[in-house]
């Protein structure tokens, strides 16, 4: 299906955050991990704004999708990146004052997208955030970005070995660049949001 986004708001505290009305789809991970380029990417168009800084995001920003008909289905929720060193201790100390709650309370949130940089070792930040996710039993998706970085066979060394050190049954390599797996991170979200 084909969607267009429509950004509605964004929120620093949990009191900003919009109605629980529509399956929404959280997006998390590292700063420069590509956040904004797949987002623009999975809708076609320029909704999230790409910095070259990293931790440039440092609200929610809440996205509506509306169908060809122009009906609202679900909501894309962009999370600020975490895990990159010049950003402001002050900032990154506000973070859990309203990500925590967001991730843990929000009742309509049908699934957690947690990207990691495909060409990046497996990293300690990525690793406490599954755990939390699970121990709040929170689904959620792991997609290795900029996979079009990589040969086929680093690509599936590096999936591997992802896949190992994070305890998953299932990784999605995706390329924001080329297209590549964003069929596939797709059908995995509408089947999220048919759920609800």
């Amino acid at each position: 299906m084909r969607y267009t986004t429509q950004f509605l708001l964004s929120a620093l505290s949990a009191a900003q955050f919009p109605a629980p009305s529509l399956p929404e789809v959280a997006f998390l991970g590292r700063s420069n991990v590509g956040k904004s380029s797949l987002l623009n990417a999975l809708v076609d168009e320029k909704a999230a704004k790409v910095s070259s800084t990293p931790g440039r995001t440092r609200a929610i920003n809440f996205f509506k999708l509306l169908d060809e008909r122009q009906r609202p289905t679900m909501m894309f929720a962009d999370l600020p990146g975490y895990g990159y060193a010049k950003v402001s201790k002050s900032i990154s100390a506000e973070w859990p004052k309203f990500i925590e709650p967001y991730l843990s309370g929000r009742e309509n949130l049908s699934l957690c997208v947690c990207l990691v940089d495909s060409n990046v070792e497996p990293q300690p930040s990525d690793a406490q955030l599954f755990e939390w996710l699970r121990a709040h039993g929170r689904e959620f998706v792991v997609v290795a970005t900029k996979a079009d970085r990589l040969s086929g066979n680093q690509r599936t060394r590096n999936l591997a070995a992802i896949k190992k050190a994070h305890r998953l049954d299932e990784i999605l390599a995706v390329s924001a660049k080329t297209g590549y797996g964003i069929k596939e991170l797709w059908a995995k979200i509408e089947e999220a949001g048919n759920r609800e």
